[in-house]
């Protein structure tokens, strides 16, 4: 049994003790306009697991031939944006947090690809959230949508360069001609390690992912927010 098996197994395991805690949690309340910290528990916990399964069990992850091997395809902000829409910008904030906390004792990053993964979904999902959350309509969604994939693409471009990169290079010892190798054979565009590959890699890699998501999200979440308590 392989390592990625092993991580994708403890996922599972942590993510089903969560919904299980959840569950009980869900028992204990009654149902009330005022903030009840029980309810917020038990509805993180929910979409936290099934975050945290879509982050690390390597069914849910995809590579694709026209981007480097080391991008891949990711959808466990969905159940984050589904808690932040639903239930504020916190829950789905704190969605981001527990699924970034499951995958931390599996980093092979020591901890650094995670935390970028926590920043960069955070400001995605929480300037939706947010603005979702201060104009409830079809407007709302489509400027928080527009608002959030463009800050979370420049961000990731320029955590790429000036962060990503150089450590990566660092802690694996790999050279310049080395990963610019890697990269041209996946895109023959990119001229350089740095904003080249942000162009012709980062860039659209980040908007087809998060394309899906908002596509995935938008009509997932029309379909179950009256389930989720969201209207009286």
């Amino acid at each position: 049994m392989d390592s990625n098996q092993i991580n994708a197994i403890l996922a599972i395991v942590m993510a089903f003790v969560l919904l299980a805690a959840s569950f009980r949690f869900f028992g204990t309340y009654k149902e009330s306009a005022k903030f009840n910290s029980t309810r917020f528990i038990a509805r993180v916990a929910v979409f936290g697991a099934f975050s945290a399964i879509l982050y690390v069990v390597p069914i849910f992850t995809i590579n694709l031939p026209f981007f480097p091997s080391f991008l891949s395809l990711h959808f466990d902000e969905i159940p984050a944006f589904i808690a932040g829409f639903a239930y504020g910008p916190l829950s789905g904030l704190s969605v981001i947090l527990i699924k970034t906390l499951i995958k931390l004792p599996m980093t092979s990053t020591v901890g650094v690809g995670e935390l970028t993964d926590l920043l960069l979904s955070g400001a995605y999902v929480g300037i939706a959230a947010f603005i979702y959350k201060k104009k409830r309509n079809l407007k709302g969604v489509a400027i928080g949508f527009g608002a959030a994939t463009a800050f979370q693409i420049t961000f990731a471009m320029v955590l790429n360069v000036y962060l990503m990169i150089p450590f990566y290079m660092n802690l694996y010892g790999i050279n310049e001609a080395g990963l610019l190798g890697v990269m041209q054979l996946a895109n023959p565009a990119i001229k350089d390690i740095g904003w080249s590959y942000a162009l012709f890699a980062v860039l659209p890699f980040n908007a087809l992912k998060d394309v899906v998501v908002i596509v995935v999200t938008f009509f997932v979440y029309r379909s179950i927010h009256k389930l989720l308590r969201f209207e009286k």
